[in-house]
Parts: C-alpha cells; sequence; structure tokens
C-alpha cells in the first residue's frame, strides 16, 4: 500500500467553520480590516495558527472573481516625496495580499489620463491610487471622469473635492506649525521660499506661511516670499534673492528640507551664522536633515504612512464594492509634527 504524504489543504470554509463565523468574517481578518471586532478577529487568528491556513492567492482570486491588483498612478518619482509614499504603498499592497501596476503619467492631457485609465481597467485591477500630485489643472479631468471609472478610485495629494475620497498631509497646518514655531523662538521678519506654487502641496504651505502671520499682526509681502522648484540649487538661488528684497530677515520657512540644504550653504558661504542671526525651519524630514550643518528644524511628513493609508483606504473600497455596501467618499488628511534642532535657536 502507498501512502500518500500530502496533507489536505487548509481552506478558508475550513477556518470559517472552526472559528464560528462566516468566510467573509475570516477574509476581513486576514485583509486587516479594522471593522471587525478585536475579540472575533483574535479568534479567527488563533484558529488561522492552528490549522496552518495558507491562503492560495489564484483561489482567491477566483473564487471572489478579484485580481488583487493595484493600479498606481505615478508622476515625479525623482522627487523624494512620491518615491516615499510608493515605499509605503508596496509595503502595505504586500502586507494585504496584493500586487502593484504601476504606470507613470507625465501629459495630464485627457488622452493620455484616459490612455493611463483604460490600460490599468484592461489588466482588470481591483482598484486605482492616483500618486501624481495635484499640479496646476493637471485633475481638472476628476469630477467630470471619475464617474466613468468602474472600479475604486482613491487620489493623493490633491485638494478635497466633494464626493471624491483622497488622502494627504494637511500642508497647510504644516506651514503653520513652522511659523508659529519661528515666532515662539522670537523672530518677526520671517521670509518664505516655496516651492513650485503650482503644486497645490506648495501653495498650502505658503499659506499657512502668510495666514499665521497676519494672525500675529505681522502683514506678510510678496517680496518676502522666493519660489523655489524643490532642489537645493534653487534654494540656494532663492535664498540669495530673498536676502536682497527681504535684508532684515530674521528668519526663513523653506518648503522643503532639499532647499534647506542650499539655503543653510549659502548662509555659511556668507558669513551669516545660523541660528544667531538667522532661524531656518525646513519642511519633510528626510534623514539627512538631522545630519545638515546646523542640524535641521523642520516639519515631519509620514509619507510612508500616507502611503499606508491609502492602500487601506482602497482595500477596504474594494471590500465594500464587492459586498455590495457603499462607504460614503471623504477627504482625509494626516497630520505633520515639528521636529525641533538646532537651526530654529531654540527648544520649546
Amino acid at each position: 500500500m502507498i501512502l500518500s504524504s500530502r496533507r489536505k489543504r487548509v481552506t478558508i470554509k475550513d477556518v470559517a467553520q472552526a472559528a464560528g463565523v462566516s468566510t467573509q468574517t475570516v477574509s476581513r481578518v486576514m485583509n486587516k480590516f479594522s471593522y471587525v471586532s478585536e475579540k472575533t478577529r483574535q479568534r479567527v487568528e488563533t484558529v488561522v495558527e492552528q490549522l496552518g491556513y495558507n491562503p492560495s492567492a489564484l483561489a482567491r482570486s477566483l473564487s471572489q472573481q478579484r485580481s488583487y491588483m493595484l493600479g498606481v498612478v505615478t508622476f515625479g518619482l525623482k522627487y523624494i516625496g512620491p518615491s516615499r509614499t510608493i515605499y509605503g504603498i508596496a509595503d502595505k499592497a504586500d502586507e494585504l495580499g496584493y500586487m502593484l501596476l504601476m504606470k507613470e503619467i507625465d501629459n495630464f492631457n485627457i488622452n493620455s489620463i484616459d490612455e493611463v485609465i483604460d490600460s490599468l481597467l484592461a489588466r482588470q485591477v481591483d482598484g486605482i491610487l492616483w500618486v501624481a500630485p495635484e499640479i496646476g489643472n493637471n485633475h481638472a479631468w476628476v469630477e467630470e471622469q471619475r464617474a466613468k471609472i468602474i472600479v475604486p478610485v482613491l487620489f493623493l495629494a490633491m485638494r478635497p473635492r466633494s464626493g471624491i475620497s483622497s488622502v494627504s498631509t494637511d500642508n497647510h497646518h504644516g506651514g503653520v506649525m513652522a511659523v508659529q514655531h519661528l515666532l515662539d523662538c522670537g523672530r518677526k521678519k520671517i521670509g518664505h521660499i516655496s516651492g513650485p506654487l503650482n503644486w497645490w502641496e506648495a501653495d498650502e504651505r505658503k499659506r499657512g506661511w502668510r495666514e499665521t502671520l497676519e494672525k500675529a499682526g505681522i502683514g506678510p509681502s510678496e517680496q518676502h516670499c522666493v519660489e523655489g522648484n524643490w532642489s537645493s540649487a534653487s534654494g540656494e538661488q532663492a535664498f540669495i534673492q530673498l536676502l536682497e528684497t527681504f535684508p532684515g530677515m530674521d528668519a526663513v520657512f523653506v518648503a522643503n528640507d532639499q532647499m534647506s540644504l542650499g539655503v543653510l550653504r549659502e548662509a555659511i558661504r556668507r558669513g551669516i551664522r545660523v541660528p544667531e542671526q538667522l532661524a531656518v525651519i525646513g519642511f519633510d524630514n528626510i534623514p539627512e536633515s538631522a545630519y545638515f550643518y546646523p542640524s535641521l528644524t523642520t516639519i515631519y511628513q509620514d509619507l510612508q504612512l500616507l502611503g499606508e493609508q491609502a492602500v487601506q483606504s482602497i482595500v477596504e473600497m474594494i471590500q465594500a464594492r464587492q459586498e455590495n455596501r457603499s462607504i460614503a467618499p471623504q477627504s482625509r488628511f494626516l497630520q505633520p509634527t515639528l521636529v525641533v534642532r538646532e537651526s530654529s535657536g531654540c527648544v520649546l
């Protein structure tokens, strides 16, 4: 007699029966959905471990009529921000059992956008993450065309729009925190080096600078703001220009850490002591900012978490659609935090 060493594969139905729940509940636990009670989650996870359940991606896809694939539309991966967000998206997608199909877009005319969307839908993606940031009118198509996309779509780094789901960093609040910190440190003449102002995120940071100064009774002038392009070189050139138009400046809020590096370099070259004569604060908290000289006070936006939250949200939207449930579209903001180091001149 020949004995087979093969074990019968444990199925999701086996787990559901042993845990006393439905197969849908097991699926929700495996996909880490937040609306499963902690008691039920623990019971299902215990059974999964006891039975050695390891779901087959192919079987899951066939049985649920889902591809377990997310389309990701990107732009500007040469910039640090979008690339860090992609890391978060990739990590969370892998955790939840999803594959990614990435499409980079550099032309935002309606024909190019239609091509990208049609390409993703043709490959049976379950949902689309639109990671390309809002620049100028490159999101003008959203409200008119969104209803034609037959799968859930979630936008990142986009101005909130009624009836459309999005998740973004609260850039305005980050700008407020940066300028308020400088005010709290006793600075009164605060300039701003913005990112390219056709980017919604850069415009929001500038709005935070302007409104915080106005609230403090300090009327900001447009001459006190110079536009950069996110690069260190542009930060240096903007700082040189700002020194000419705002010679009494005692602090500067720089819209990202890379441009801050250019500011610090030029300040050292000119013999301007930071922070004694000039306080500097950046935005992003890139890992290198702790090693600038002096170390950079900055606003930390967790872009990896932004990517993770985007995946969690789109997967919940997909699950709701699968179960014929409705989820009200919402615009969510992740709050940045202040990281105080040497360049602002005071520890609060």
